[in-house]
């Protein structure tokens, strides 16, 4: 496997811790809960997405661009970081993101530090990935147009070369649960672009081929989530000269997504609160706090073994909390009876 080969630029210092979870454990009879702090990346506040641009803009850095056009909504954690990466890498930044935001209320959370960074913002109504991929190469024609060299990456960062940092954080945890002691039987990760998750897929298959990888949705279907994941995971084990056949199928629950992708739901806020207050972990209601969700889900389903070991990954995408501030006070105060002071 070509791994260290590819074109790559520092944008952490890895790794990332692996804690356990004891109260968090207990106060859900167990299994034995890890996290894998992804969400303590040192560049700009954080989040999964830095594994993945450390591969991303190397590719483009290698192809001489000057300029990075991503897309994501409103709240996206990768266009935050994409703009915090192209600020450390002296690259221009144009993110096009779905949704018209209203004033002033909107320009909190990570949209806010899109603007903190001079990103350049284009905002489009449209949200299918068609509609959303033509505004992208409009605008990477138009930079071309003005002598720009753009460098265009997918929703997410989740295509092959971006998947590429998440085969190597798969390595990373397996040198650090061999060095903890721990066999994982279960993983657990955030399934939105499928970027992350196909990494995982492709990367455990070969460092931790006894783990069992699991995808909470947080947006399609699991099935048309898991063909994504695969379709990702294929191409990315292509590039790394590995056999696409051998890998494993994807494995993507659902019935945690709510009334639909960044709708924050009752059971997201409810992981949210326990692991903040077990844990000290802070996730937000549109990734993790869903994802964790699914995993409490699960074991209260019976479907996970109160033995086994339990690694949730945390993507990070605190920001995005901040943005749901007012629903966060308003789940709090009929939670516990009374609104926050």
């Amino acid at each position: 496997m070509n791994l260290a080969n590819q074109p790559r630029v520092r944008l952490s210092s890895w790794p990332t811790p692996l804690e356990e979870c004891p109260r968090l454990s207990a106060a859900l009879g167990g299994p034995h809960i890890w996290v894998k702090r992804d969400d303590l990346t040192d560049l700009g506040l954080g989040g999964n997405k830095v594994r993945k641009l450390e591969y991303l803009l190397g590719a483009a850095l290698k192809e001489g661009a000057d300029t990075v056009v991503t897309t994501g909504g409103l709240q996206s954690n990768h266009a935050r970081l994409t703009a915090a990466a192209c600020r450390r890498l002296g690259l221009g930044v144009v993110l096009v993101l779905a949704g018209v935001p209203g004033r002033p209320a909107a320009l909190t959370g990570n949209l806010l530090l899109d603007y903190l960074y001079g990103a350049e913002v284009v905002f489009t109504s449209e949200n299918s990935d068609e509609a959303v991929a033509k505004t992208m190469a409009d605008v990477a024609t138009g930079l071309r147009d003005r002598g720009r060299r753009p460098y265009v990456v997918p929703l997410g960062g989740s295509s092959a070369v971006g998947t590429l940092g998440y085969v190597s954080a798969a390595l990373e945890v397996a040198a650090q649960a061999a060095e903890e002691g721990v066999a994982f039987d279960d993983v657990f990760v955030t399934t939105g672009s499928g970027g992350t998750h196909a990494g995982l897929l492709v990367g455990l298959a070969r460092f931790m081929p006894g783990a069992r990888l699991h995808g909470i949705t947080v947006s399609r279907e699991p099935s048309v989530a898991a063909a994504r994941v695969e379709a990702i995971a294929a191409e990315t084990a292509g590039l790394l000269g590995l056999d696409p056949g051998g890998l494993p199928r994807a494995v993507v629950h659902g019935g945690y997504v709510g009334q639909g992708y960044a709708i924050p739901t009752r059971a997201g806020w409810e992981a949210i609160v326990l692991a903040a207050r077990t844990e000290s972990l802070v996730l937000d209601p549109v990734y993790t706090g869903k994802a964790l969700s699914g995993l409490i889900g699960l074991i209260r389903q019976g479907r996970l073994s109160p033995a086994s070991n339990v690694l949730f990954v945390h993507t990070g995408g605190w920001p995005g909390l901040m943005a749901e501030a007012a629903a966060l006070e308003d789940h709090l105060g009929r939670e516990e009876g009374s609104a926050i002071p």
